[in-house]
């Protein structure tokens, strides 16, 4: 954890957390897994990259996922998105199906997600760490702290949001965020994963970039342009 610079905005929400025994003893067993020779994704410095790329006063859409990319130059820090030149993993090329077919955008051939991020899209994964070839494999071990006082520094701000839930993994987390629940101003949006495993269980045809876009409208907040 030592290696990672929390961005400044992200600091009060997070510094109660990261001073915690728990949290140390995430950092203590991520150097030991890298000391034992496995390789951990996304590398050093880019494991809070959502965080550097959509400061907290910007965020005005969070879209959860469950834990990084386990391939080779997958992962880089945002969730869901590749590094550019990464083959498009499958759960992405449904995303951009049904991007496709809510707003009419074609499919992007990269599937870098930075300029989403960028206008204040909150790409946050779960679990910020994983080892090689090994998908879930740092569930558990303490990032769910971390990543859980992030969610609850969005819905405790007054600024409309927009909480995107794809499966039932996002759905937990929400749950576990008092604030979210209390807060009316919030437009939460609930749907299958977009993983092949579940897209066809409702993920396909929930329309959740039209709806995050009229809800941002309608709060004086401005649409995302979610083009590629």
């Amino acid at each position: 954890m030592a290696s990672e610079t929390i961005p400044e905005s992200w600091r009060p929400a997070l510094e109660p957390v990261l001073a915690t025994p728990e949290a140390r003893k995430l950092g203590g067993w991520l150097k030991a897994e890298e000391a034992a020779g496995r390789v951990v994704y996304p590398p050093r410095g880019k494991r809070l990259a959502a965080l550097a790329l959509t400061p907290l006063e910007t965020v005005r859409c969070v879209i959860l996922g469950q834990d990084p990319y386990h391939g080779p130059d997958q992962a880089h820090g945002l969730a869901f998105s590749v590094q550019d030149g990464v083959r498009v993993p499958p759960s992405l090329v449904n995303i951009y199906k049904e991007l496709e077919a809510d707003l009419g955008l074609p499919r992007a051939a990269t599937g870098d997600l930075s300029p989403w991020a960028r206008q204040g899209v909150l790409l946050l994964n779960n679990t910020l760490t994983v080892e090689a070839g090994q998908a879930g494999s740092h569930a558990g071990r303490g990032w769910d702290a971390v990543t859980d006082a992030c969610v609850a520094a969005v819905a405790a701000r007054e600024e409309p949001t927009v909480f995107i839930l794809w499966g039932s993994h996002a759905r937990k987390k929400a749950s576990r965020v008092p604030a979210l629940g209390r807060a009316s101003q919030h437009l939460v949006l609930t749907s299958a994963h977009p993983s092949p495993l579940s897209a066809h269980n409702g993920f396909f045809g929930s329309r959740p970039f039209s709806q995050t876009n009229a809800f941002l409208e309608s709060a004086g907040r401005g649409a995302i342009d979610w083009r590629i």
